[in-house]
């Protein structure tokens, strides 16, 4: 079986219903992907949620060291990581049941969101949450 992504219609609702991000990865570095697209999702509404080790704020949010340490779980979780963690990021919303998880521009791990998909976790791959978020209704993707 091979991964596709929800159509456009899907994740246009998925967004609009998710209130809290959990963002795997937040950089503190304002030159950062991760930075600007979380910066971004803040200033339109979203409650960005840190989460990266060794770092204790982010855009003025608490961060926490993985999500298994979150006080209460995000709507979605979005991952700035490399490919090989994935498997782990999807075992721990798994755990949490996490029904959500977004998979940045070039974060591809088929086996790992197939897992997820058959988990019942939605699940959008090799994507910018803050691109499909300002696309017009009706645009390509």
């Amino acid at each position: 079986m091979k991964f596709t992504n929800p159509d456009p219609d899907t994740i246009r609702q998925l967004l609009k219903r998710v209130h809290s991000i959990a963002v795997v990865g937040l950089s503190p570095n304002p030159a950062r992907p991760s930075f600007r697209v979380a910066k971004g999702l803040q200033e339109y509404g979203y409650r960005i949620v840190p989460v990266r080790p060794l770092v204790s704020e982010v855009l003025g949010e608490k961060a926490y060291p993985d999500l298994e340490s979150l006080p209460e779980l995000p709507d979605i979780v979005d991952v700035f990581r490399a490919p090989e963690h994935v498997p782990a990021i999807v075992e721990s919303c798994i755990r949490l049941d996490i029904k959500n998880l977004w998979l940045q521009d070039g974060v591809i791990h088929e086996d790992a969101a197939l897992r997820a998909v058959q988990a019942g976790i939605t699940v959008v791959m090799d994507r910018c949450i803050w691109r499909d978020l300002l696309r017009p209704a009706g645009q390509p993707s």
